[in-house]
């Protein structure tokens, strides 16, 4: 299966344009297999520099993870004052005491302004935003998460594989 839609602005993205790889992770920040995926990113990020561009979308499973959708909103609050990737890092490295209080706990730490960010959190922008990345998850064969697109195609596999995938290719 291959990625709808392919990467663009409306996506939040790590990485020079010209990198050689593009990963794109559907995440839930509530799912544990997304937080133990979550390290061995930053590795492959830290390792491979400038060959990888990352982009994460959201893919809350709410039906399994109480607090899945709420930390997708949070991350896109964050976003809306320049923090996206803080509240990313913030809520998988806080992934252990998930709860409503953890939010603005993160967004405070992170330095937004609180009064924004509550506002902004109940947006319904924000929810069809997360919507969106949802349903173009669904169109693109996501079945789970994490699910990973390397290049566009869907990586059938986690992420310790993908990782010995791009090691092996670079050699």
């Amino acid at each position: 299966m291959s990625l709808k839609p392919a990467v663009g602005s409306q996506d939040h993205v790590q990485g020079d344009d010209s990198a050689s790889i593009e990963i794109v992770e559907y995440g839930d920040y509530q799912c544990p297999h997304c937080g133990n995926a979550y390290p061995i990113v930053k590795e492959i990020q830290e390792t491979f520099g400038d060959q990888i561009r990352f982009v994460f979308r959201n893919f809350p499973l709410s039906e399994s993870h109480e607090y899945a959708f709420s930390a997708a909103l949070a991350a896109e609050a964050a976003a809306l004052q320049d923090k996206f990737w803080e509240m990313h890092d913030a809520l998988y490295e806080n992934q252990s005491r998930m709860d409503d209080d953890l939010f603005e706990e993160l967004a405070i730490q992170i330095g937004l302004d609180i009064e924004q960010f509550r506002k902004d959190f109940e947006s319904a922008n924000l929810e069809q935003r997360i919507e969106f990345d949802f349903e173009s998850g669904i169109r693109s064969g996501v079945n789970g998460t994490p699910s990973f697109y390397v290049n566009g195609e869907k990586f059938d596999g986690g992420v310790t594989d993908l990782y010995q995938l791009l090691k092996e290719s670079t050699e």
